[in-house]
């Protein structure tokens, strides 16, 4: 669930209100993992997305579930447009981990 910007019919520049909110990632701390961040692969046809952060940032991380793994994608807004990239497709266990640790500001 990505956006272009404010929710239908509020103006880009507005305010949202607390009910459009969603967590925010916490800036990368000291040490954070690097990660390896890909352009998308079309290799499933349904994705579903299990969490995401604030629609408010310019960057927003998505956890994404098809065929049995997880990947987290970023879509970073730019005035030039949409960048979208993906981490490797992960076992569940392993990609709530990176979650976590992304949300942390461990990981980026």
């Amino acid at each position: 669930m990505v956006s272009h910007g404010a929710p239908r019919g509020i103006p880009k520049d507005a305010q949202l209100p607390a009910p459009f909110h969603g967590v925010h990632v916490t800036p990368p701390q000291t040490g954070c993992e690097r990660l390896v961040w890909r352009r998308p692969t079309a290799r499933c046809t349904h994705l579903r997305v299990r969490r995401h952060t604030c629609e408010c940032q310019p960057e927003v991380y998505e956890l994404c579930v098809s065929g049995g793994l997880v990947f987290i994608r970023r879509t970073v807004r730019k005035p030039t447009g949409l960048s979208v990239r993906e981490t490797e497709w992960l076992p569940t266990a392993r990609a709530m981990e990176l979650w976590q640790r992304l949300l942390a500001g461990q990981a980026r």
